[in-house]
């Protein structure tokens, strides 16, 4: 995986922490440089430690599932946007307080990561240096969250369903490149 692929893919899982920043920025009525901060770091923290552990998991089972290891890219990355595609679709809004507590913000950055944990076994099966990837995601997704924070203070919901559907695309769009690398080329 080039630094290309890695940063569209490090945009494309932060979108899930983008669309909550947004929320948060909603209901924060005097924003401080302290929420943006605070968003970017459990959110960036998270994206970045999950796909960390998800590696570990999978090169942990590597050398038992290496034949068919582009249909787990394609599987997870297909189901992980897809999930992210309809969530842009839905009308379901989630309800987002304006706690930035530990409590608060450690259920949503676990929320919001756990596609990265199923990308982080894909880094099993895949040429990816590892600390660069985790490093990638989690400033890409510290830099969204904390726009995010920002830009939903100001603008406020316009721009959730349209990252999810943006995000949910590139991670689509990655395990076809994926499968169609491994299959074709």
């Amino acid at each position: 995986m080039g630094i290309t692929e890695l940063i569209i893919l490090a945009v494309g899982l932060s979108m899930d922490a983008f669309a909550v920043s947004i929320c948060k920025g909603l209901s924060v009525r005097k924003l401080e440089i302290k929420h943006m901060a605070l968003a970017g770091i459990w959110f960036g923290g998270f994206q970045a430690l999950m796909p960390l552990i998800g590696y570990l998991l999978g090169s942990t089972f590597a050398s038992y599932v290496q034949k068919f290891d582009h249909w787990i890219a394609l599987i997870l990355l297909a189901f992980i946007g897809l999930s992210m595609i309809k969530e842009a679709f839905g009308e379901d809004e989630e309800e987002v307080g304006d706690s930035f507590g530990a409590k608060t913000m450690f259920l949503m950055a676990v929320a919001t990561s756990i596609d990265a944990l199923a990308v982080g076994v894909t880094f099993a099966f895949l040429n990816v240096n590892v600390i660069f990837a985790v490093f990638t995601i989690g400033i890409t997704t510290f830099i969204f969250s904390a726009a995010g924070i920002k830009i939903g203070n100001v603008f406020g919901l316009r721009f959730k369903s349209k990252a999810e559907l943006a995000g949910g695309a590139i991670l689509v769009l990655l395990g076809l490149k994926i499968f169609v690398e491994h299959m074709f080329m």
